[in-house]
């Protein structure tokens, strides 16, 4: 049976060059809800996993997990917000929103669009030179665990991360070259199998110096309320909900369901596993718990154990970069696009071997790539700048556009009860990103007063 390519285009299936293309025109998408829930656990459990022992060290017992608990809730019922708002209009046939920012401009518009982009894309190039420099900080690492071993741990072992650095630098240059979302999802189920790999081992060390110690250590109140709370929020996942949405093949059933099953799975797993290393990492050093249970050396031995786990945070973080990067790719990409459709060197592709590369897209994502790589030898302790871009933007990307847009689509009436949820979400999430932000200021003026340029 003959089909008419009217028939076809309405189906949303048109055939062009041969190849299957969803209603957009584009390609079509093959994402599943596992696929998501990989990119999803690719950006979420970061090399920040074993730091929440120490996080936990400050609030305690108490406070400590039900403020993990309390911000997984908030995350995921957000993150369901935003899946809603992928499609304007009919879940299943609506426009299709491809980045938060496309989102915020169809159901906000105005000024709202300029303010997400500025928050959402320096935060995204904040946590690229984070990334970096936890990288650089996971080789760095394994050399000392082996300086350790073999020289003693009274011995000092230092060394300069710069040139660890520049090595990840390279490696994203090669990664950068992938050229969209959809098809780094094979790196993002590598991804997300080392973070399993070191978050394990850190849980496993800890469960281990707990036993060796002969029972729990730690406080009911920790040590000081208050500077835990910006380790609490560093989950970005609402920052690549959109792009990973886009990548979900078309309905049915609708992408907004696929990804809420998507975002449960993802965020009951991580917060399993933040739950498990934050409080077995606390048990087993107390208030003393340092601020990374794996390069901070709470464990000296066994080494070789240490460099696994090293080198699996490094090979997550070389995914979880490109999670994170590849929506600055796509937006500066289609703007160039937009603005110079003949251009010849937005257009331009080279050919090299069995592969096209793209002129533009080499030029742009090696000069972004070698910029990341050197802010973050310029200025070593940009993770408490990042500690800080992540307290700022944690309200407005994160509780506030969600619940603004989900309000303006769905209409949800002025002064209704799920109105005034809704809102006292907002008001109380917002309270809480700006005594975090206090704390990252502080954070941040203790670092410069001992600031030395490429001092890595």
């Amino acid at each position: 049976m003959e089909v008419s390519a009217s028939a076809a285009a309405e189906a949303g299936m048109m055939v062009g060059h041969g190849e299957w293309r969803d209603d957009d025109g584009r390609a079509r998408r093959t994402g599943t809800v596992w696929t998501a829930s990989a990119h999803i656990i690719t950006a979420v459990i970061g090399s920040g996993v074993l730091s929440l022992a120490w996080a936990i060290a400050q609030l305690g017992w108490v406070a400590g997990p039900a403020v993990m608990l309390l911000f997984a809730f908030v995350i995921y019922y957000t993150s369901t917000l935003l899946a809603e708002c992928y499609r304007s209009g009919d879940p299943c046939t609506g426009k299709r929103n491809y980045t938060y920012m496309d989102a915020v401009r169809a159901n906000l518009g105005g000024a709202k669009v300029r303010l997400c982009g500025v928050i959402q894309y320096a935060n995204l190039f904040g946590v690229a030179i984070g990334y970096t420099i936890a990288a650089s900080i996971s080789m760095l690492a394994i050399k000392r665990a082996d300086c350790f071993h073999e020289k003693g741990h009274k011995n000092p072992c230092r060394s300069s991360s710069n040139p660890y650095m520049i090595l990840f630098g390279v490696v994203q240059i090669v990664f950068s070259q992938i050229p969209d979302f959809d098809q780094i999802w094979w790196l993002s189920i590598v991804a997300a199998i080392m973070s399993f790999t070191y978050s394990t081992i850190g849980l496993s060390l800890g469960i281990s110096q707990t036993v060796a110690n002969g029972g729990f250590m730690g406080s009911l109140t920790g040590i000081s309320v208050g500077a835990g709370v910006t380790s609490m929020q560093k989950n970005r996942a609402l920052l690549c909900v959109m792009s990973c949405q886009d990548t979900i093949k078309a309905p049915p059933p609708s992408e907004a369901k696929v990804m809420k099953r998507a975002t449960m799975v993802s965020v009951a797993t991580t917060t399993v596993f933040y739950m498990l290393c934050g409080c077995m990492g606390y048990a087993a050093f107390g208030d003393r718990s340092p601020d990374n249970l794996l390069t901070g050396f709470g464990f000296y031995e066994p080494f070789w154990l240490l460099d696994v786990a090293n080198a699996a945070i490094v090979v997550h973080l070389v995914g979880a970069y490109q999670v994170f990067v590849q929506p600055i790719f796509a937006f500066v990409e289609r703007w160039a696009a937009a603005r110079w459709p003949d251009g010849g060197f937005i257009s331009r592709e080279l050919r090299v071997g069995p592969f096209s590369l793209s002129v533009f897209r080499l030029t742009w994502r090696t000069a972004f790539v070698c910029a990341t790589t050197v802010v973050s030898m310029l200025l070593p302790f940009f993770g408490d700048v990042v500690g800080l871009l992540g307290a700022v933007s944690f309200w407005p990307l994160t509780v506030y556009f969600p619940v603004e847009m989900y309000i303006a689509q769905r209409g949800v009436r002025r002064g209704s009860a799920r109105w005034l949820c809704l809102k006292v979400l907002s008001a109380a999430c917002l309270v809480v990103s700006v005594a975090a932000a206090a704390g990252s200021i502080a954070d941040v003026v203790d670092a410069l007063k001992v600031y030395r340029p490429f001092s890595g």
